[in-house]
């Protein structure tokens, strides 16, 4: 049975390409030779394949047909299906190199199932958690509501975006950034979508608001 192979060197995601096309290779084994110390995490399979994702140390050089690509860029090369599952890999690399250790007695984390893990001595079970984020589109009229970021890399605008506070609502949290980033008081706010935000674990959700004042 062939695989797809999500395989991470930190951000960079390796990509198989034929020309100007771009894919996660696919094959019945690893592109590159694995370490028996690269845990293999288990994802839902793809059009009838099954799909691994792993990370690994150093990023692949010198093999032909292949390149080390970030995700975020690969949202371009990629196609919806195989971004959002690479999203979904990149999550879970995350969560896994991030819950090594037990938060309550400090004892070694092993997975239970694919998407959970079990601590070996006291038993505590943990799952990856999202960090629920909002942007939202505020109109006047025909304009749009933009801003500048100071951590803005180049001379662009975009949305008020912000992460959802313990004991906030999702509006609420809607209103508070765009006061907190704009001084604008927003009203009638609606929910729009919304989309998973693997940068590095989150559930990015977006809302339309009218300007009041």
């Amino acid at each position: 049975m062939k695989t797809y192979w999500f395989i991470f060197c930190k951000e960079e995601l390796l990509l198989q390409h034929i020309g100007n096309e771009y894919y996660i290779p696919c094959s019945e084994h690893a592109p590159i030779k694995l370490s028996p110390w690269n845990t293999l995490i288990h994802l839902p399979d793809m059009n009838g394949c099954s799909c691994r994702a792993i990370r690994i140390d150093a990023p692949v050089t010198n093999l032909p047909g292949f390149e080390m690509m970030g995700l975020r860029v690969s949202f371009d090369v990629l196609s919806e299906q195989q971004y959002l599952m690479a999203g979904k890999a990149a999550e879970l690399l995350y969560w896994d190199v991030n819950t090594k250790f037990c938060g309550v007695c400090g004892g070694p984390m092993k997975f239970h199932t694919d998407i959970s893990k079990r601590c070996t001595n006291c038993g505590k079970e943990v799952w990856p958690q999202l960090a629920t984020a909002i942007i939202v589109r505020v109109e006047r009229g025909d304009e749009i509501l933009m801003v500048h970021g100071r951590n803005f890399r180049g001379n662009y605008y975009g949305l008020v975006a912000g992460f959802v506070e313990t004991g906030e609502t999702l509006e609420e949290c809607v209103a508070r950034e765009v006061w907190e980033e704009t001084h604008v008081r927003i009203k009638n706010i609606r929910y729009f979508g919304s989309q998973p935000w693997p940068y590095p674990c989150g559930l990015m959700i977006g809302f339309v608001a009218d300007y009041d004042g």
